[in-house]
C-alpha cells in the first residue's frame, strides 16, 4: 500500500511529462507535413552529384 504514495504520483507527473512533449512537438511544428516526408524518400535528387 505504501508503494502506492510513491507510484502514483511517479505516474502522473510521467504522463503529464509526455503530454508536455507531445504539445510542444505539436506547436514547433513536427507534425505539419506528414506526407511530404514519406513521398520525398521515394525519390532521388540527382541535381546534387557532381
Amino acid at each position: 500500500m505504501i508503494g502506492l504514495l510513491y507510484t502514483i504520483p511517479i505516474a502522473l507527473f510521467m504522463g503529464l511529462l509526455g503530454l508536455g512533449a507531445f504539445l510542444w512537438a505539436l506547436r514547433s511544428g513536427q507534425y505539419d507535413d506528414l506526407d511530404g516526408a514519406a513521398a520525398r524518400i521515394l525519390f532521388d535528387d540527382q541535381g546534387d552529384e557532381k
